[in-house]
């Protein structure tokens, strides 16, 4: 992390790296990342992780699957191949993408629960919101034991942002980060789109990124 990054504090836990990145831990994320490390003695076999759009669940279903040697599937494109899994432990990634094959899903959860496996699956809408047809599958969904991820408090935002910046080469003064935390719309995939629009700007002009060059760029960007 660079200097201007590093003269920020932020009170977050921060578990071991477990992949490319830091997993951040504050209140918008503590309970699903305790109910992940609770893995194995989960409750029923499956778990579902509910999120909005880059508000962590791919980088916590990553923790998990490098700790319990997972394998990986999604579900647009799960077919039956899928049901030959050979591992004891399985995530089925972004079920509000679709579902290929509906009924393979739900052969996988009768498979898990019945060998004792464990999967884990991800969505950015509730159980209740997906489109499902199979009345067996919707309702062993809406049946799951689930944990949300809220989009970031304040202090998670400002901490993502410095690693945004920071994975650029950016230096950027704190005050810019509170800056531009304080007009953007509160959520992960905003940060992320934000500092993009920023490290282009700063390129493209030639400038450093500054308080008014945030300003521009909230405002071009629609952010109030």
């Amino acid at each position: 992390m660079n200097e201007a990054a590093g003269q920020l504090v932020f009170d977050l836990a921060q578990r071991p790296a477990l992949g490319a990145e830091d997993f951040l831990i504050s209140s918008a994320n503590r309970a699903a990342a305790a109910a992940v490390d609770r893995w194995p003695d989960w409750p029923q076999a499956s778990l579902l992780v509910v999120a909005p759009a880059r508000a962590g669940k791919t980088h916590l279903g990553n923790v998990w699957r490098l700790k319990s040697g997972a394998e990986r599937l999604e579900a647009s494109s799960l077919s039956e191949d899928d049901i030959a899994f050979t591992r004891g432990a399985l995530i089925v990634e972004d079920l509000h993408d679709g579902i290929a094959d509906e009924r393979v899903l739900f052969h996988l959860l009768n498979l898990v629960r019945e060998r004792k496996l464990s999967m884990l699956l991800t969505s950015q809408v509730p159980a209740g919101e997906l489109n499902v047809r199979l009345p067996d599958l919707r309702s062993r969904l809406r049946a799951l034991p689930f944990v949300m991820i809220d989009n970031p408090d304040p202090s998670l935002l400002k901490a993502v942002l410095v690693k945004h910046f920071a994975d650029r080469q950016l230096m950027v003064d704190p005050s810019v980060v509170n800056y531009v935390a304080l007009h953007m719309e509160q959520s992960m995939q905003a940060a992320a789109a934000i500092v993009d629009a920023l490290d282009r700007a700063a390129m493209s002009l030639q400038r450093k990124v500054t308080k008014s060059l945030a300003a521009e760029v909230l405002m071009q960007l629609g952010h109030r």
